[in-house]
């Protein structure tokens, strides 16, 4: 009885894990591989998004005045695969999610925070953004420019 409840809870503790590791939350998720597997799948571009969510000003700003809006999401529900690359000072992160950030950032050059990448299916980059100024409006017409 106490192998059941140990391998129930291990697999609780799996299940727990990938799926933080997976979902972002609202539509983010933080596999970049599933990211580019779902994008292949569904024939839409990725929307990268490298930030520092819990310490970069800019990327605060960003998530608050565009990402969390409708207009936003609406826009890039039936264009892009979202995925957030997160580098938290303060934030748990487990470390293979670390690892696979950092190894983006290093590949796609990210010098600073927020760095918005458009890439397509196969991880081939296609434009590039940062935060942009008036809202969800100027920001899904930037994005429409990279399309």
């Amino acid at each position: 009885m106490k192998s059941l409840a140990s391998l129930l809870t291990a697999v609780c503790l799996f299940v727990a894990a990938f799926a933080s590791m997976a979902h972002a939350g609202d539509g983010w998720i933080e596999d970049f591989e599933l990211a580019k597997k779902t994008a292949a799948e569904q024939k839409k571009l990725i929307l990268a998004d490298f930030t520092g969510s819990d310490w970069c000003g800019w990327c605060i700003k960003l998530d608050k005045e565009v990402f969390s809006k409708k207009e936003f999401t609406d826009y890039v529900k039936d264009k892009y695969v979202l995925v957030k690359l997160d580098f938290p000072r303060k934030s748990p992160q487990s470390d293979e999610l670390k690892k696979q950030n950092k190894a983006l950032g290093k590949k796609y050059d990210i010098e600073g925070f927020p760095t918005v990448l458009i890439l397509d299916a196969e991880g081939n980059k296609k434009g590039e953004l940062g935060y942009v100024e008036g809202g969800p409006s100027a920001f899904n017409a930037e994005l429409a420019k990279i399309k």
